[in-house]
């Protein structure tokens, strides 16, 4: 029997149904905004975050209108965009009668190199200093940028070594946009013989033997895990097929900023060691996913992968550049995958491991970028290049992120054996006034050394026995004109806005801490409990990390709490 329209739920009337469907509806001037963003489908599901990014760049936020037409578009739920555009910093999610941020926002790193710099003031400067109807001042996390601390975004623009005086010039100036660095381009790297040797390979290489040439050289993950990297690919390669390559370039640790150095410099090398990495497990197909705080980097890799493309290196799309959008736990590997696919960045559960199921399901290659570079070096100049390098009984070499009190920050490539007063004096020495009082040898996560641990290698496997590690290398430096207790307070702060929130120990966790550290004297007991719980109980390496500052301050700076 046909059902008459007024028995429906369309049926007309005063409490008798409704005109339309139930919750927010399409609105036809952004629909047609939207789709002129797009252009032309499919729009496969992965993608989302990369169009929740044009609508951002275009729009300055994300309305509520133009969520509710992307998932039309996309033939998503509200819920879905919804709950991937809330997840990430860097989007601006704004509802119905909400005001739209300001044109213009400033971020200013708040983590501890640009807090030992002086922050904080900053920012209560340019927030009682600018128009707040006209720039938006906020905090964020660590930028890559600790070498000229304190850093800041103005829009999209790095300012170094930031002042007042510096962003009100770059604001008349309209000096908003990021500025491209001189780096060697690809015509300049193969004049070097660049490239020659993924020629080669793809010509007559044998993958395994080039793998059992990278596990010679004794290269491990160099993103903070430190696999070994020649296994690695015979994990993936064991997975049947199809295969793909993710690279690490999430580069969120504060502290660190060596992936970003060497890509402003030499790009192509890392570019080579993805595809030699890529060959040999016979990716279909690779992603690099970039952290958003590295605008002028995302805008030099799409450069030269359309050169790479035009050159007949690569094939039209083979390599997807996908962009972060400021979630530190998208640098956990799992997460990053999730993010690629257009998701949350939450952390998997495990097993299966990404080199069985990883992107799509499928068994993926997963690379940090400055391991990439030193495949790329091994194949060229041999395993020797890192072997043959021995200091302190340990080989190799290792590039440091250094940072803090010492003359001059930066990346400094020094044998794998070297101590932090190996890493101090290629660094120049302690800052004028600075007497070395403390170190934090490989981010946040490593938690706090005092300086009269300064014999000991800065190496894997070696600082194991002091409870912490080296992570990503990257070492800040303090003297005693800082607080171990604030020290480690500003990394628990991190941590606590950081956490994805998907397991209650690291959530909650993280921000317990950070209350029992605020208090005048520590609870050592509940401390000790606390950071218990999140070891053994968190899913992923964040929260399971995340007590080494805790902890580290109650062995060596008991005195300060």
């Amino acid at each position: 029997m046909a059902l008459d329209q007024k028995d429906g739920i369309w049926k007309s009337g005063k409490g008798k149904g409704r005109r339309t469907p139930k919750g927010r509806q399409l609105d036809d001037a952004a629909w047609a905004e939207v789709r002129a963003l797009l252009g032309d489908g499919p729009f496969p599901r992965d993608m989302l975050i990369e169009y929740l990014h044009l609508i951002q760049d275009r729009y300055g936020c994300l309305s509520a209108a133009h969520l509710r037409a992307l998932a039309e578009e996309m033939r998503l739920s509200q819920a879905e965009v919804y709950e991937v555009a809330t997840f990430y910093a860097h989007f601006d999610v704004v509802k119905e009668g909400e005001a739209p941020p300001p044109a213009l926002t400033i971020r200013i790193c708040e983590s501890l190199s640009c807090e030992m710099a002086g922050a904080q003031a900053l920012k209560q400067a340019l927030s009682d200093g600018l128009d707040p109807a006209q720039v938006r001042v906020l905090r964020a996390p660590c930028m890559g940028r600790c070498e000229t601390a304190p850093a800041l975004h103005l829009g999209h623009r790095f300012i170094d070594n930031a002042t007042m005086d510096k962003v009100q010039a770059a604001i008349a100036a309209g000096h908003t946009h990021p500025v491209i660095p001189d780096y060697q381009g690809l015509d300049a790297y193969r004049a070097e013989g660049g490239y020659a040797t993924l020629l080669d390979l793809r010509d007559s290489g044998d993958w395994e033997t080039v793998q059992d040439r990278v596990a010679a050289s004794g290269l491990r993950g160099l993103g903070g895990a430190g696999f070994p990297s020649g296994k690695k690919w015979g994990f993936v390669r064991a997975a049947p097929g199809p295969r793909l390559m993710a690279v690490n370039g999430d580069e969120g640790e504060p502290g660190t900023f060596k992936d970003r150095w060497h890509l402003e410099r030499a790009p192509h090398l890392f570019l080579e060691g993805m595809l030699i990495a890529a060959w040999a497990v016979e990716a279909e197909r690779v992603y690099i996913y970039m952290r958003d705080e590295y605008p002028e980097i995302i805008s030099l890799l799409r450069d030269e992968l359309h050169a790479l493309e035009a050159a007949g290196i690569i094939a039209p799309g083979y390599v997807d550049l996908r962009r972060g959008a400021g979630a530190y736990i998208c640098g956990e590997e799992s997460a990053m995958i999730e993010s690629i696919e257009g998701k949350r960045g939450i952390p998997r559960h495990r097993p299966p491991f990404v080199a069985q199921k990883g992107i799509f399901d499928r068994p993926t290659l997963v690379h940090n970028v400055e391991t990439l570079i030193w495949v790329t070096k091994v194949l060229r100049e041999g395993p020797e290049v890192l072997n043959g390098v021995e200091h302190n009984g340990r080989k190799g070499l290792r590039n440091y992120s250094v940072s803090g009190r010492v003359a001059r920050p930066g990346v400094y490539l020094l044998p794998a054996g070297s101590t932090i007063r190996d890493i101090i004096d290629a660094a120049g020495g302690m800052a004028v006034g600075h007497t070395f009082k403390a170190y934090q040898p490989g981010g946040p996560s490593s938690g706090l050394l005092p300086a009269s641990i300064d014999d000991v290698p800065l190496d894997f496997d070696t600082l194991q026995a002091y409870g912490t590690f080296i992570g990503s290398a990257a070492v800040v430096v303090l003297s005693q004109s800082d607080s171990a207790r604030g020290a480690a307070l500003n990394m628990l702060e991190f941590f606590a806005d950081e956490s994805c929130g998907q397991c209650t120990p690291c959530r909650v966790g993280c921000e317990k801490a950070v209350t029992l550290m605020q208090a005048d004297h520590w609870d050592e007991n509940l401390l000790t409990d606390l950071c218990e719980v999140m070891v053994d109980a968190s899913i992923c390496g964040l929260g399971q990390a995340a007590p080494n500052p805790i902890k580290s301050v109650l062995t060596h700076f008991k005195d300060e709490v």
